[in-house]
């Protein structure tokens, strides 16, 4: 098909629009109440698991021995003394009461609770009769504790490196409680709340509690769910004050909040439909692709408002800005829909979600906005004449075009463009994969969450665990004293990064039993050499203690698998890429190989933080390329030019190195989250240069050829519009970071701030200056036929 056959189809599709306006309005409508009625039924929470990868082999591995070792949903609560040390009657019945508390915290892996008061935190020692016994070291049942009985504790606590220093502070000021959730749709806002009034009910003076954790994390997104009806209220609100400054005409106001009302209706019916829960963290997205809406609805209407001054006739002002606007605008929701949809391409199923609904989402556009706005507006009475515009307005987008529409100025605007992108990909480079600071970045520094991480992690090894199995090809494979010293090799060898916290496997369990059995000489801590001997020790452990799976926490039930576990004290990108390539370099050393034993990577929140940061790196180095390169075919064909495309695809790269540089400068890293942001932002921001370079092309015909004329021309109108909108969405997405306390949710806006305004600035800017200098024929030869329909004279192959 020829690009005039093709726009001769659209202009048939456009009659046939307008024949019967009562009928499309009439179904349009009908939907949106079908629509309306499914909105109640969309539910808003998160899914920890929606956030993994889970066809990645670390997430694999997490899955297999969550239920055994734990998993990445843990919570640490710490309780520090200012004064003194915790061994006093008063803060260790505090310590234990809150251990039992949290024992009783919904969704809580009872079998994976551990305390210095919890009855798994046991005293070992050899009977005269040669016997192994063991007892907790706290009694809840004891009424008083006398100060040698609290010296004695504390020096049998300080005698055992499986207690001190993981779960005692080695200042003695300090102890842990530790709790593992079993997975699925935990519910984060009751457990936040249970885990908060634990501590509201335990602080005293001179006592501090913190938490952290994945539950504690969600828990407190969650509590700021309420701020979302002030952020949307303010958003709306400003937006739509700038409509009422800006147009000053009913049209102008209302039909652009119709558009975003309908369009978020239609968005939430269909996520409704599909099953898919709203993530708190995504809100962000959603909210941008109904304010797109409105984006659109403001082009139609200041064309309208445009054509009714040559025409004045409402419904023939209609009509030629539907003709004039359905093919830039379905060309520009495409763009948008497409960037939204690879988003699914991903591994990680919030992603996966988000970017076919999204993506629906998206095309609605087309027909609660270019075919409900043109067919509105052709019904409705004719509106009054426009005010006239301020002076100022009209001056500076007169500016704007004086530079464009002149080869010396634009050969200014693409050198300055030209060393920006130079400057642009150095930035870039400084864009890490993942966390580039501690804590959690969906929280401010100074957040309860963070600083509580904070003290935990200067205290303790560290709150941020690696587990990394160990696996033998048969059962009891645990007991051979090879496999054993390799465990422990492998410990060793991790244990060199100054960074690592420290470290818990079995090798120093059958090491400490071992020196008991031999009068409690340090000289025999050390692995036996017969499997039988291990084996003994293993069971003489197991049998010292009344509690049912004493081992759980180092090995499985068949002695096949162990957990070790590595404490860090953070998880930034290069903790865990230091963490991981350790692993990998002992795990892939060809002399560390032991017959039957294997090293799996990785689980726990580093190891799982590891595999959302690997989906993350892949996500990028796919979905960001197919946008760019995707936008420009869909240019390419619709305008049957290479030149069409190469011109969109230029404005894209523009925009989107110099986000990576922002992102370099302002320290936010590819991660899970991020990702969709950048998409979102190439597809939605597109919409400007197509816009722009659609009027240009119009104008171009109108005046015969005469490009100059025609830059000015589009901008003084188009580009005006671009502007407006522009500023709408800046003005209303900037309030997530005025208003919200989440922090992701902050830099996210502002990350698509920035993204607005590159567009715009590229529209406005390098789209016309491309044009004058290069005068690409597409444009320079488009005219009218005799029926109206816009085409180009001559064939088009660049």
């Amino acid at each position: 098909m020829t690009m005039h056959a093709f726009s001769h189809w659209l202009k048939n599709i456009d009659n046939l629009v307008f024949k019967f306006p009562k009928i499309f309005l009439t179904v349009i409508a009908a939907l949106t109440l079908f629509f309306a009625f499914q909105v109640p039924k969309v539910q808003m929470y998160s899914d920890f698991a929606d956030l993994l990868p889970q066809e990645h082999e670390y997430i694999k591995l997490h899955n297999s021995i969550r239920d055994t070792f734990g998993g990445a949903n843990n919570v640490v609560m710490a309780v520090v003394v200012d004064e003194g040390d915790i061994f006093t009657q008063q803060t260790l019945a505090r310590i234990h009461r809150i251990t039992q508390a949290v024992d009783n915290v919904s969704g809580v892996n009872h079998n994976l609770l551990a305390s210095l008061t919890h009855r798994t935190s046991r005293k070992v020692w050899l009977t005269d009769t040669g016997d192994v016994n063991s007892q907790p070291y706290y009694d809840p049942l004891k009424e008083s504790w006398s100060d040698t009985e609290l010296s004695k504790l504390r020096d049998d606590v300080m005698s055992n490196p499986r207690v001190f220093g993981l779960l005692v502070s080695p200042d003695l000021k300090a102890a842990l409680i530790k709790a593992q959730f079993n997975e699925g749709q935990l519910n984060y806002g009751e457990i936040f709340d249970q885990l908060q009034q634990i501590r509201d009910t335990e602080n005293a003076d001179g006592v501090s509690i913190y938490a952290t954790g994945q539950p504690m994390l969600w828990g407190w997104v969650y509590s700021y769910l309420d701020q979302l009806f002030l952020i949307f209220t303010t958003t709306v609100g400003i937006m739509l004050f700038l409509l009422i400054i800006y147009f000053r005409r009913a049209y102008g106001i209302l039909l652009p909040m119709f558009g975003i009302t309908i369009s978020a209706i239609w968005g939430l019916g269909i996520l409704s439909l599909l099953d898919y829960n709203l993530d708190p963290l995504t809100l962000v997205i959603p909210f941008l692709i109904s304010a797109r809406a409105m984006s659109h609805a403001i082009q139609l209407v200041q064309r309208f408002y445009g054509e009714l001054e040559e025409v004045d006739e409402p419904r023939e002002a209609a009509h030629r800005t539907f003709d004039s606007l359905f093919r830039p605008g379905s060309l520009g929701i495409v763009s948008d829909a497409i960037g939204l949809l690879l988003i699914a391409l991903g591994s990680v199923p919030i992603n996966v979600k988000l970017g076919i609904y999204a993506s629906l989402w998206a095309v609605c556009v087309v027909f609660t906005v270019l075919i409900a706005v043109p067919l509105m507006l052709s019904l409705l009475p004719k509106p009054k004449p426009a005010a006239k515009r301020l002076a100022a307005e009209d001056a500076l987008f007169g500016r704007v075009a004086a530079v464009v529409a002149n080869r010396h100025g634009g050969m200014v605007i693409l050198g300055v463009a030209g060393v920006i992108l130079l400057v642009g990909a150095q930035l870039s480079s400084r864009v890490q994969i993942g966390e580039s600071e501690p804590g959690s970045p969906i929280l401010y520094l100074d957040h309860d969450y963070n600083v509580s991480s904070k003290v935990i992690n200067e205290r303790f090894p560290g709150s941020e665990e690696l587990y990394i199995v160990a696996r033998t090809d048969k059962k009891g494979g645990m007991k051979r004293p090879d496999v054993l010293q390799a465990i422990e090799a492998f410990q060793n060898h991790m244990l060199l990064d100054p960074e690592l916290g420290g470290a818990k496997a079995v090798p120093d369990l059958v090491k400490q039993v071992n020196r008991i059995f031999h009068s409690d000489d340090p000289r025999w801590a050390i692995i036996p050499d017969t499997e039988a001997y291990v084996g003994g020790l293993m069971f003489a452990y197991m049998a010292s203690s009344p509690v049912p799976g004493a081992l759980k926490e180092f090995i499985d039930t068949d002695d096949q698998v162990a957990n070790i576990v590595f404490f860090y004290k953070d998880h930034q990108a290069k903790t865990i890429r230091r963490a991981i390539h350790r692993a990998k370099e002992w795990i892939n050393e060809p002399a560390n190989q032991v017959d039957g034993l294997h090293i799996e990577l990785a689980g726990g929140l580093v190891g799982v933080t590891a595999a959302m940061n690997e989906s993350a790196y892949e996500s990028n180095m796919l979905i960001i390329p197919l946008v760019l390169a995707l936008i420009f075919v869909f240019v390419t064909w619709f305008y049957m030019s290479l030149h069409a495309g190469f011109i969109m695809f230029s404005a894209m790269m523009f925009c989107t190195v110099s986000t990576y540089a922002y992102m370099g400068l302002a320290a936010i890293g590819i991660n899970v989250n991020t990702v969709p942001i950048i998409a979102v932002g190439i597809g939605v921001g597109i919409d400007y240069s197509i816009y722009i370079m659609d009027r240009i092309r119009e104008e171009t015909a109108k005046a015969q050829g005469h490009l100059q004329s025609a830059v000015l021309r589009a901008i003084a109108t188009t580009g005006k519009a671009i502007g407006f909108t522009a500023a709408c969405l800046i003005g209303g997405v900037i309030m997530w970071v005025f208003i919200s306390d989440l922090r992701f949710q902050a830099d996210a806006a502002l990350l698509l701030v920035v993204m607005l305004i590159l567009n715009a600035l590229a529209a406005m800017f390098l789209v016309p200056s491309w044009v004058m200098i290069f005068r690409p024929s597409f444009i320079g030869s488009a005219r009218y036929d005799d029926d109206g329909v816009l085409y180009a004279e001559k064939p088009q192959t660049a």
